[in-house]
């Protein structure tokens, strides 16, 4: 896990690569060499987690030095990789995975991508037929971000490595802003929330041709298409399969030369995770413990120790518990703003950026962590709606009506709210009718509502758009709701929140749910074995039966790094969230309807209205224009 940057045409510029010093403090490489389109630059800082040798140091070049690599991830399979490559005559000198992919690059070409199964981001430059080739993994773990200007390209692995470069203006990418406020929603498209900086999506490569004078040219392909499977088999087949692709994939996100430990939540992704390492590591036998970090709080609605505590009981865990303070928001959110380099959706990233400060201070340096899963089966209870509907579509009323009593049982969904939605529409009208109420409307302020977002948002939703960039199908059932999850929207941004918090502490943090033969599987069971009546990810829950402890495999609520934003955003932060918005509302006049902001805000604060997370992106998209000087 590493910084990198590549620039072709513009001036190099070493401070490109030290900006992101935090992302590797192990080693720090610099080369440049010559092109008829300008020269070409490529930078890497080291993070050490695979032979830490010197032999590991980047850029690396093979013995003829005609290929050159910086190369950001951790490619799993290596091992495997090094001795086929041996098998045909390669002899390497070095342990790290850097080297095999270097290798397996000038063997195969293009065609190593598919071999890879890890997580990447790198560049390769070729100074004899002078093409600098980027590519970036399966799912977009590793980012990689770039400009393409008049005067060059460049590639860098944070924003913040582009800016300032000539033709980078640095703006605000208001459409793109728009989709952030509206709907929570970055990273769903080959955009950025800064004007003239996009990023390569994932399952991306790009080749730049710089063998001749003139402008440059980026040919980009998708190597991994966007796509799933069919697969129709039993439950207890799913499971079994399921429960052996997961164990493989956390042997192999266990292979490092430094300490592994993970991040504990005490929901089923993370605890499953970490179950499996304690049996793999003989935790229970004397063996190895894992060392787990979580975040906890004294608010009884978000806390979920009794869930860790009897994961850490069954697992044999090393715990760490850090407890997020209110007061420590708004001291910590310029810093994190800074490392995210765009704004942030809740005070969920504040916790999740304190697991990785103490991941740090107690000297893990690699965190397993269960990023993935949701999107990939269904475990966000906004899926639902999607699987209620399908049944209704297909007239299955069986299904549907346990769906009903035990979403109210295990969730405390309204029966009478879930009737009206997928019942009363299927009655005769008279009927229909008779049993419909009316529900407490309320009042939505449109805070939205500027000439300057009509002109530039977007006339689809943000979420419509992100399916549609990718080629995907419309989301109408769980089967599409997943593919879309996973490799248009959601699931982006949460990678990208977790790489940026990571390496802010110099951690490489890994997540084995997106090794893709377990992707593949997931995806291709379409619409069964996900939610199944009340249960979400009911193939993971049968999967790990037995792994587990019950009271984990049994529970039935969604939190993940959930803060207990309504009591700190009503109590003692609620005057730094209204100094907050004012001060967004001051910097950006005209972006949005600011009598309509503070309607919605006073509503929130006062109680009239849940606090959601619109308030806290309203303040941080302030935070940010300060922090990086962003005008519209």
């Amino acid at each position: 896990m590493c910084g990198i940057f590549g620039s072709l045409g513009f001036e190099p510029d070493p401070r490109r690569i030290d900006i992101v010093a935090h992302r590797g403090p192990d080693g720090r490489g610099w080369e440049t060499y010559a092109s008829p389109k300008g020269p070409v630059a490529l930078g890497h800082r080291r993070l050490a987690i695979i032979d830490v040798s010197d032999a590991g140091l980047q850029p690396m070049c093979d013995a003829s030095r005609r290929y050159w690599l910086v190369f950001n991830g951790e490619i799993y399979n290596y091992i495997e990789l090094r001795e086929e490559m041996r098998a045909k005559g390669e002899v390497f000198v070095s342990e790290s995975d850097s080297e095999v992919l270097l290798r397996a690059y000038m063997l195969w070409g293009e065609d190593a991508l598919p071999r890879l199964r890890g997580m990447f981001a790198f560049l390769i430059w070729d100074s004899r037929d002078k093409v600098l080739f980027a590519a970036r993994d399966r799912y977009g773990i590793k980012p990689l971000y770039l400009v393409s200007t008049p005067r060059g390209a460049a590639f860098a692995s944070e924003i913040k490595q582009l800016l300032g470069l000539p033709g980078v203006s640095g703006r605000m990418n208001v459409a793109r802003v728009h989709d952030f406020l509206s709907a929570g929603i970055a990273d769903h498209t080959a955009e950025t929330m800064f004007e003239g900086v996009g990023q390569m999506r994932g399952g991306e490569c790009i080749r730049v041709d710089a063998s001749r004078p003139g402008p440059i040219e980026l040919a980009s392909r998708r190597w991994y298409p966007a796509a799933a499977g069919d697969l129709a088999i039993s439950e207890d087949e799913a499971a079994a399969r399921f429960r052996e692709l997961l164990t493989e994939s956390v042997r192999l996100h266990l292979r490092s030369d430094v300490p592994v430990g993970s991040c504990l939540s005490g929901g089923l992704d993370s605890s499953a995770i970490v179950c499996l390492m304690a049996g793999m590591l003989g935790s229970r036998d004397g063996g190895a413990k894992v060392n787990t970090v979580s975040a906890c709080y004294a608010e009884k609605s978000v806390d979920e120790k009794p869930f860790m505590d009897a994961v850490v009981a069954h697992a044999h865990t090393e715990p760490h518990f850090i407890f997020p303070k209110a007061e420590d928001v708004f001291q910590r959110a310029a810093d994190i703003t800074w490392h995210q380099d765009e704004p942030f959706g809740s005070t969920s990233i504040f916790a999740q950026w304190c697991v990785f400060e103490e991941a740090r201070r107690v000297g893990v340096k690699v965190m397993l962590d269960g990023q993935g899963a949701d999107e990939q089966l269904a475990g966000y209870h906004g899926s639902f709606p999607y699987y209620m509907a399908d049944l209704t579509k297909r007239r299955q009323f069986g299904k549907l009506l346990r769906t009903i009593l035990e979403r109210s049982r295990y969730h405390g969904t309204s029966i009478q709210d879930q009737l009206r939605q997928y019942v009363v529409p299927l009655l005769p009208r008279g009927l229909a009718g008779a049993l419909r109420q009316k529900h407490r409307q309320f009042t939505q302020h449109d805070w939205l509502g500027t000439e300057l977002l009509r002109e530039k948002g977007n006339p689809i939703t943000a979420f419509q758009l992100a399916s549609d960039e990718l080629g995907l199908p419309d989301v109408t059932d769980l089967r599409t709701l997943c593919m879309t999850l996973t490799y248009g929207s959601n699931l982006a941004m949460l990678l990208h929140w977790e790489d940026r918090n990571s390496m802010a502490h110099s951690i490489e943090a890994r997540v084995p749910f997106l090794d893709h033969p377990l992707v593949e599987f997931n995806l291709a069971l379409g619409n069964d074995h996900k939610i199944v009546g009340g249960d979400t990810k009911r193939v993971l829950r049968k999967g790990m039966n037995g792994v587990l402890p019950e009271v984990v495999k049994e529970r039935r609520d969604k939190l993940g790094f959930a803060t207990p934003e309504q009591v700190w955003f009503r109590g003692p932060l609620r005057g730094l969230i209204e100094e907050g918005i004012e001060t967004t509302l001051v910097r950006y006049p005209g972006l949005m309807n600011a009598d309509g902001v503070r309607a919605l805000a006073k509503d929130m604060l006062d109680g009239d209205r849940n606090v959601d997370f619109t308030l806290w992106r309203i303040v941080n998209l302030g935070i940010w224009g300060e922090r990086f000087g962003v005008g519209m």
